[in-house]
C-alpha cells in the first residue's frame, strides 16, 4: 500500500473538497454540534475548491496525497496571510478519516515544510481551531509552536476560536 504526493490539477478539486468535508466532519465532531458541520455539503466544498484555485494557483500550492491511487488527504499553502515576505502559510492539511494516524498527514506536512522552504520562506506559520486538540498536538510534533496570536471565526453559526502557531523553515 503506497502513498504518493503529487502537485493538485484542477481536475482533483471536486474530490479534494468532498475529502475535505468528510475530514472536517470527523475532526471536529467532537467539540462542533451537528448542525454546524452539516453545511457546506461536500459538493459545494467541491465547487469552493474549485473557485479558489481560480484565484490562487498563481500563488498557491496544493498537494494531494493518494494510496494506491485513491484520494487519501492533501495539504494548501501560500503567502502568509499577514503579508511578511519571509513566511509562508500552511492554509491546510487535511485526511481522509479512515487515514488518520497511518503517516499521510505527516508526509504531507514534510513536503509543505520543503515546498515553502523552496519559495524562499524562512518561517511558516498556520491557524488551527483552539479546540481541535489532536490537530495542535499534530503540529506541535512537527515542530510547530503557538505564538500567543489568536482570532475569532465561526463554522456555520459556532464560534470558532482560532491559534496561530509558526515554526523556522
Amino acid at each position: 500500500m503506497t502513498v504518493t504526493l503529487r502537485v493538485a490539477t484542477a481536475d482533483d478539486l471536486l474530490a479534494v473538497g468532498q475529502l475535505h468535508q468528510r475530514s472536517r466532519v470527523a475532526a471536529y465532531s467532537s467539540f462542533l454540534p451537528p448542525e454546524a458541520l452539516a453545511d457546506p455539503t461536500p459538493e459545494a466544498m467541491g465547487r469552493y475548491w474549485a473557485e479558489r484555485w481560480v484565484w490562487e494557483r498563481a500563488d498557491h500550492v496544493m498537494t494531494v496525497a493518494e494510496r494506491d491511487g485513491v484520494l487519501a488527504g492533501f495539504s494548501y499553502f501560500g503567502p502568509d496571510d499577514a503579508g511578511d515576505p519571509a513566511t509562508g502559510l500552511l492554509n491546510a492539511i487535511h485526511l481522509e478519516p479512515t487515514e488518520r494516524g497511518r503517516g499521510v498527514g505527516r508526509a504531507l506536512m514534510v513536503d509543505a515544510l520543503a515546498g515553502m522552504r523552496a519559495r524562499g520562506w524562512r518561517r511558516g506559520v498556520l491557524w488551527v481551531l483552539r479546540d481541535n486538540t489532536h490537530a495542535r498536538h499534530f503540529y506541535e510534533r512537527g515542530g510547530w509552536s503557538p505564538t500567543g496570536h489568536t482570532r475569532d471565526d465561526t463554522i456555520g453559526t459556532t464560534p470558532t476560536p482560532q491559534l496561530r502557531y509558526a515554526r523556522p523553515l
